[in-house]
């Protein structure tokens, strides 16, 4: 519809990565700014540094997966519609399991938690699998309370879209630098596109769970889910 196609692709989604991650920073301002001031103001180790180095932990499978298959993780990304729809099925029962469990009760998000919710985001990675509807699912159902669920699952997947990110920058430079056959029109309405749409997932999200109502998602996940498959294998 923009006009994008072959070596631009890259180039669009290096901006629609920065676009998402803009908008994650405007809507949690407030917490990535008490965490920043808390960590690098002080020597002391305190409550904002343990929650940066569980972010950190969290972020080592991703890293994990990144760095040493991704050439399996681009090949299932050309798998077809099929792997989306099991992808959406897959987040649909995370999300009534978390749903149906008891609320949990932990007062904080643990190291162990941390790693294992990071091992949800790795999995992520497959098509169709919603990566904020995994982690927070993992979590609700290690027994963590929805509103630090809902935040932390937001904030664990900055560095992972900007490291990314970075690697498409690094690869396109390599290829030739910068594409320039998109317009700047079309530049700009992707970025839009993708800043609006992430605040308000970001913000929906957070809600969502923060009020309990983590099923329609789920129910969502499985209509979508149920129609992908049965278009595909129709």
């Amino acid at each position: 519809l923009l006009g994008v196609s072959g070596d631009d692709n890259l180039t669009f989604a290096i901006i629609v990565h920065a676009a998402t991650v803009l908008s994650t920073f405007v809507v949690l301002w407030h917490e990535i700014s008490g965490l920043l001031k808390g960590t690098f103001t002080t020597r002391v180790w305190n409550a904002e540094k343990t929650y940066v180095a569980k972010i950190c932990v969290s972020m080592i499978p991703v890293f994990v997966v990144g760095m040493f298959f991704k050439d399996e993780v681009e090949s299932i990304f050309g798998s077809g519609l099929l792997i989306v729809g099991c992808g959406l099925l897959i987040t649909s029962v995370l999300l009534a399991f978390a749903y149906f469990k008891k609320s949990g009760n932990k007062p904080t998000i643990s190291y162990l938690d941390a790693f294992i919710i990071g091992l949800a985001q790795a999995v992520a990675v497959v098509p169709g699998i919603s990566r904020s509807g995994s982690t927070i699912a993992t979590g609700l159902l290690l027994g963590n309370k929805k509103e630090n669920m809902a935040q932390f699952s937001f904030l664990m997947v900055l560095v992972p879209i900007l490291g990314e990110a970075l690697l498409e920058m690094i690869d396109l430079l390599q290829n030739g630098g910068l594409g320039v056959g998109i317009s700047w029109v079309s530049m700009l309405v992707g970025f839009l596109a993708a800043f609006l749409s992430g605040c308000f997932a970001c913000k929906f999200m957070i809600n969502l769970v923060r009020k309990g109502k983590l099923i329609y998602f789920a129910v969502y996940c499985l209509l979508v889910g149920l129609f992908t498959v049965i278009y595909t294998c129709w």
